[in-house]
């Protein structure tokens, strides 16, 4: 039964994947991303591998997309006429993928191997707990250190992009000082003679 499940979500991952590439409006391409994300989270979730499919659906579904529609809300942008090249570049993506399809045969061919003891005890807890324990105790300065850089980050990023507001203030004395003839200009125009 589980491999069942696997090919069919590696099938609406496959088929996502390709109208992500192929469809003509780019709202529909995003929502074939989302598809395709939620879908390889499935199969993350079939590999028992817990943390990465919560991180997959709540950072690229939850937050990514959603800006990635955004933006292709607010741009207007039409993909035909980035979508020219899609022949001419065809060998290359070609290329790549095959490449990409002889890493995953050799990392499964690796994965296939039997696991040496020091990691059977670790099977007895979960993905994100062993994770969690990782990181927070061998790992607790550098993620310390990230934690801090990305905060400054945040902050030099807000601070850029703060501008002063300029108000508008009204200044009575200078609404009652003006004269008739700072504001108003008679302009003398010779009437039309119809003949």
């Amino acid at each position: 039964m589980e491999k069942l499940t696997f090919y069919f979500f590696a099938l609406i991952l496959i088929f996502a994947a390709s109208r992500v590439i192929t469809v003509k409006n780019p709202v529909h391409a995003a929502l074939f991303l989302v598809l395709a994300f939620v879908s390889s989270a499935a199969i993350w979730l079939l590999l028992r591998a817990e943390f990465l499919a919560l991180a997959l659906i709540l950072v690229y579904v939850g937050a990514v997309m959603v800006l990635f529609l955004f933006v292709i809300m607010m741009l207007d942008i039409n993909l035909t006429t980035l979508r020219e090249g899609f022949v001419r570049y065809f060998p290359i993506a070609t290329l790549v993928g095959v490449i990409i399809l002889v890493e995953m045969v050799l990392v499964v061919r690796v994965w296939k191997n039997p696991p040496d003891p020091t990691t059977a005890t670790l099977t007895a807890k979960s993905n994100t707990q062993i994770l969690g324990q990782a990181l927070y105790t061998d790992y607790v300065y550098p993620f310390e250190i990230a934690a801090v850089i990305l905060l400054v980050a945040m902050i030099a990023a807000i601070a850029l992009t703060m501008r002063p507001r300029r108000q508008k203030y009204q200044q009575p004395e200078h609404q009652v000082s003006v004269r008739r003839e700072d504001r108003v200009r008679l302009v003398n125009m010779p009437a039309e003679s119809k003949d």
